[in-house]
């Protein structure tokens, strides 16, 4: 063991002298940034934190699907997959859609067709289109064009509908549905967005056809623009999961 030995007297005055003058306010020591290393020794400036970009709390790493998830996934895009599996899931989920028979087909990249077969769930009494059937089944047509569009990850919800009736449809009625603005630049963004389609209501005179096919004459009967909502699923689950987290943070006492 080796002896303890005193402190110089010399030594330890002069270390309190530099101690004072690092305290002054004119010394470059106290006008040097505070660093982090009082906080959390990371030894980092207040400046070089504050840099720092701050992460968006909605976008958080994706999980694995649940089983649920792939189920819905699945059904999603069975649904929009042909006529036959819609009006299975229609039979299911959207009963209005299945007993008027609404039917579904692309024309090209930017227009799709819908024809309501004019039967006995569609008339009214004196034996015309009924115009509830057409204003509905507006919705119905444009919803579909824009979640076939979309896909199974996305749900679509009506904002707004704008049908005008300009005489009476006495057949079958052909929707034509034409989107206003570009569903795949909004898509690339990977956000909720809201998507704006027009639609030419006519009727079919003559025999019908082929599906998609153009009728021998037509008469324009209405006139109709829907406004739809578009919202990823995992936005749902992110701010389903942030109002879970927000209630279970003790409040301020």
């Amino acid at each position: 063991m080796t002896p303890a030995t005193a402190p110089n007297p010399s030594e330890a005055a002069a270390r309190e002298s530099e101690a004072v003058d690092a305290a002054a306010p004119g010394s470059p020591a106290a006008d040097a940034p505070a660093t982090e290393s009082t906080a959390n020794g990371t030894g980092k400036t207040a400046d070089a934190l504050a840099a720092r970009p701050v992460a968006n709390p909605t976008a958080k790493a994706r999980k694995k699907k649940t089983v649920f998830d792939r189920i819905e996934a699945f059904l999603s895009r069975l649904s929009t997959r042909n006529n036959f599996w819609h009006r299975v899931c229609s039979l299911i989920w959207l009963p209005f859609a299945f007993r008027s028979g609404i039917k579904m087909k692309r024309v090209d990249g930017n227009t799709f067709q819908a024809v309501l077969p004019f039967r006995r769930f569609n008339r009214n009494w004196y034996n015309a289109m009924a115009g509830a059937a057409l204003l509905g089944n507006s919705e119905i047509a444009g919803g579909m064009y824009v979640f076939g569009v979309c896909g199974g990850d996305y749900t679509v919800v009506c904002k707004e509908l704008t049908y005008r009736f300009l005489r009476p449809c006495f057949g079958p009625a052909l929707y034509r549905i034409t989107p206003r603005e570009d569903i795949q630049s909004h898509l690339a963004h990977k956000g909720e967005f809201n998507i704006t389609v027009d639609l030419d209501i006519v009727q079919m005179i003559g025999k019908p056809g082929k599906l998609g096919s153009t009728p021998e004459r037509e008469r324009r009967v209405g006139r109709c623009s829907a406004t739809f909502h578009v919202t990823p699923k995992a936005h749902h689950k992110n701010k389903a999961e942030r109002k879970a987290e927000a209630r279970a943070e003790p409040g301020p006492e």
